[in-house]
């Protein structure tokens, strides 16, 4: 946009002018913005109920870390495997946390709603404790298992856990669970549904795994 002084218009002129064309920068700058940033993406969380067996009150006391990762599950987008050797990742969607962080969060709360353990946390609240559960996500995605399918056809999670006793951070046990659930469905929310129930049931494994362990005393 060109401003146009004319002789002669004064002082108030040119100043309003001035304002006019600095508005106009101003539309340009915001509509360019809104062209640079894309549409935020629809969020999910997860809220598995998993299954532990009644059993006795374990005495002592447990910090759970954040699964280490590779880098293509370490993110917060919702992952897609076409094949054995391809990540790829759902567009528009996204997970309300890093997968990492939401897998610690649920494990800790399968472990407060057992009723079987004295204390649990995540290890970020910087507490002592008697054991460590130090784990790995291996795999936490939806695949082909179909070549061509329209739709990915179940989900796959697969964690790999350690119980170090501290401070001698020694491992006590270890053990890999694993659950591949088929997508009932062909929406988006049967996809989320299908990792909610592989979770749970991975989840649930873990704590009736580590709860069942004959791990030393606490101070032996």
């Amino acid at each position: 946009m060109t401003a146009i002084l004319r002789k002669g218009t004064g002082k108030g002129a040119v100043r309003s002018a001035l304002r006019a064309v600095a508005g106009a920068v101003l539309l340009l700058g915001l509509a360019a913005c809104a062209t640079l940033n894309p549409t935020a993406p629809q969020l999910y969380t997860l809220t598995p109920r998993a299954t532990v067996a009644p059993g006795p009150k374990v005495d002592w006391q447990l910090l759970v870390e954040t699964p280490s990762a590779a880098a293509g599950i370490d993110t917060p987008r919702i992952a897609l495997a076409r094949t054995p050797t391809s990540l790829d990742y759902f567009a528009d969607v996204s997970w309300a946390d890093r997968a990492p962080n939401m897998v610690q969060g649920l494990i800790v709360q399968t472990f407060e709603d057992s009723g079987r353990i004295v204390s649990v946390g995540r290890d970020t609240v910087g507490l002592r404790s008697d054991y460590v559960l130090k784990s790995d996500l291996r795999d936490f995605q939806a695949e082909y298992a179909t070549p061509g399918a329209a739709m990915p056809d179940r989900v796959h999670v697969r964690l790999s856990a350690k119980l170090v006793a501290m401070p001698r951070r020694t491992i006590e046990a270890s053990e890999t669970f694993e659950a591949s659930v088929p997508v009932r469905g062909r929406s988006f929310t049967d996809i989320v549904t299908a990792f909610d129930e592989a979770l749970g049931l991975v989840s649930g494994e873990l704590v009736n795994w580590a709860l069942s362990q004959r791990l030393p005393a606490p101070g032996s």
